[in-house]
């Protein structure tokens, strides 16, 4: 089934990045585990049948290593001169990126991506040549080994023992077109080692005994096959969301687990940990921030704990505004191909579920293809509690008392209008008190209006007055339509103004950063920078905030919005060690929790350039999509102060 509505953001994001991606180059990689699986070769063989339709083809640089089959694929191609420089009295030959861009082919072949450059060239890096080759409009092909991922380094250098000195960063991996494996088995490759197909005799002996030993191949061909997947999975992703495909194409396991604000929550989180880790699955928890709830502060608190729980056992968190649970679990679940819902379902009475709704059942009576797991939990008695408090404290009474005062007030204005107007005209007012009920945003008084509202205009203006009973069946047909438009009018009133509400919270989360990016625009001053940052922050998340920057291998406080505050020495250690680890602290996390501040570095391109400092006023933990926001906002200022420096 498809979606009979794209998405328009989806769509208008879509077209961006296509008429992007006609301006540059396509980039096709060829994966391996480790040298001598036949990248090259296997790129130098796509490239001529390329050439064979008549497409401009050259070679900018493939390193043979001796093998003769690529020397003889080499021939049948235009080869571009290399760049001739000297470094330590020696002459090297390096890539012509000058060349290449003057002589404009429409494919171009660069081998071993993670190349470094002579000093002295206009790149460091051979991905940066490539990088920019693909700027120009010009399609590359290129080679890459496993090990030289950025983001793989320090697993690579546990396996082999040794450190990876060239890498290539995930992000260029990323936006490749297209990534081809390059895989043999183990024995094979080792065999092609001892005929001189890798390296040559003297070099193939030293890799035999460190690099080339059949763990380690074995290790890094499962990295390969997993990088290949999880792009392969990105791809599934982005077509499902560009064609609004909504079923579930399970082509791997993916579990969402459902978190509430309840203690209970932490053992469904567990169980999601097991089940994840028994599957290798990925999962994910999500919490759906309704404003019907009208959640305490001490329910939105128990939510967040959860999540960081979650959060710190290896699940991706998303926070959820929404009106209908079910609705907004099954599309997140669809949109991001889950296999699998995890939800906790509470024991009850049977008339309770008469009478309430149970999230659980209604998931999977809408679940359709994807699988529902479900936990049971009694309630104890402080669950019920707390559940009654916050229920009470959700909808007061003074509410109900309101609802049933407009609809007085309604009678008291029929019954001066009684005498000048027909009686099925005075329904119009009682529709104007249920619809004035339902914009306070509570739906039990909202129905409870709308009732009183049926047997009031009963009571007073059908005959016989003053009693409940209907003499003529015209009308109680009438009292049944009425009864049943003034809930369709309230229950309408009510989505309206809470989407409303989910509206306005989504459409400030993007004024705030759009307010800051374009503020911190203006000015290339620092202390400009980091008022506007410092206030921006303050004002957007109801804190105190603080900026510390280096000054003497030291951190010193430079803006704040509070004049004359100081903090003590346990204050700066934290931020000291913020600042040399790079690494969020204090408030809300687990790390230097006592603190009663958030501490977040100011990260920029490369290493921290400084500290804020965040205080929230209420001390209240900030939910997890507050400090994602947060966290972008702390990343503009960086930036900012990156380019003032």
């Amino acid at each position: 089934m498809k979606e009979q509505r794209p998405n328009p953001d989806k769509l208008l994001q879509r077209a961006k990045d296509e008429d992007r991606k006609k301006q540059r180059g396509k980039l096709k990689i060829y994966l391996g585990a480790a040298p001598g699986v036949g990248k090259t070769y296997s790129m130098l063989s796509d490239a001529l049948n390329e050439r064979a339709k008549g497409l401009d083809v050259v070679v900018g640089v493939v390193e043979s290593h001796g093998r003769e089959e690529v020397e003889e694929f080499l021939k049948n191609f235009e080869t571009l001169p290399r760049q001739h420089v000297e470094y330590h009295d020696k002459e090297l030959l390096e890539f012509d990126l000058d060349a290449t861009l003057k002589r404009c082919p429409s494919l171009i072949l660069v081998d071993e991506m993670a190349h470094t450059n002579v000093p002295g060239l206009r790149h460091k890096k051979r991905w940066q040549d490539i990088k920019e080759l693909l700027e120009r409009g010009i399609d590359v092909y290129t080679t890459l080994n496993v090990q030289h991922i950025e983001s793989l380094n320090d697993d690579v250098a546990q396996i082999i023992r040794a450190p990876i000195k060239e890498t290539v960063p995930d992000s260029m991996v990323e936006s490749a077109d297209t990534i081809e494996l390059v895989d043999i088995p183990p024995e094979a490759l080792l065999e092609r080692l001892q005929e001189g197909k890798v390296y040559i005799p003297e070099q193939a002996t030293l890799a035999a005994e460190h690099f080339f030993r059949k763990g380690n191949l074995t290790a890094l061909r499962e990295l390969a096959l997993r990088i290949t997947a999880e792009w392969v999975g990105t791809e599934v992703l982005l077509y499902r969301q560009k064609e609004g495909i909504k079923y579930i194409w399970p082509t791997k396991d993916k579990i969402l687990v459902c978190v509430g604000p309840k203690p209970s929550a932490k053992t469904l989180i567990r169980a999601a940990k097991r089940i994840a880790n028994s599957l290798q699955a990925e999962w994910m928890a999500v919490y759906i921030d309704t404003p019907k709830l009208q959640a305490s502060d001490k329910m939105r608190a128990g939510a967040i704990e959860n999540l960081r729980l979650a959060e710190q056992l290896g699940a991706e968190t998303r926070v959820l505004a929404g009106i209908d649970i079910v609705k907004e679990i099954l599309d997140f679940s669809r949109e991001k191909n889950v296999t699998q819902i995890m939800i906790l379902k509470q024991i009850r009475n049977r008339w309770q579920d008469w009478i309430y709704r149970n999230l659980a059942d209604e998931i999977v009576r809408n679940s359709g293809e994807i699988d529902v797991y479900i936990m049971t939990n009694k309630p104890n008695d402080e669950i019920k509690a707390h559940t009654s408090s916050a229920l009470k404290k959700a909808t007061p009474w003074k509410t109900y008392g309101a609802a049933v005062g407009l609809v007085g007030l309604a009678t008291l204005i029929n019954v001066n209008l009684y005498p000048l107007l027909a009686a099925s005209n005075l329904i119009m007012i009682y529709v104007l008190a249920v619809t004035i009920v339902a914009l306070l945003g509570k739906r039990g008084p909202a129905i409870l209006s709308s009732i009183l509202s049926v047997l009031a205009y009963d009571f007073f203006f059908t005959p016989p007055a003053y009693s409940f009973f209907v003499s003529d069946i015209k009308y109680a047909v009438t009292l049944g339509v009425m009864l049943m438009v003034t809930q369709v009018i309230s229950y309408l009133t009510f989505i309206t103004h809470r989407r409303a509400a989910s509206a306005r919270s989504t459409q400030h989360r993007t004024f705030t950063l759009y307010t800051l990016s374009r503020q911190l625009a203006q000015t290339r001053n620092t202390e400009k920078l980091l008022e506007i940052g410092t206030k921006n922050i303050a004002d957007n998340f109801d804190s105190y905030v603080l900026a510390l920057l280096p000054k003497n291998h030291h951190l010193e406080i430079q803006g704040n919005d509070v004049l004359q505050q100081t903090l003590d020495a346990k204050e700066y250690a934290i931020a000291q060690w913020v600042f040399e680890i790079g690494q969020i602290a204090g408030f809300g996390t687990d790390t230097l929790s006592f603190s009663d501040a958030l501490y977040i570095p100011l990260v920029a391109s490369k290493k921290p350039i400084g500290v804020l400092r965040i205080s929230p006023k209420k001390q209240v933990y900030f939910s997890p999509e507050q400090l994602r926001l947060l966290e972008l906002c702390v990343h503009q200022i960086a930036l900012a102060l990156e380019v003032a420096a």
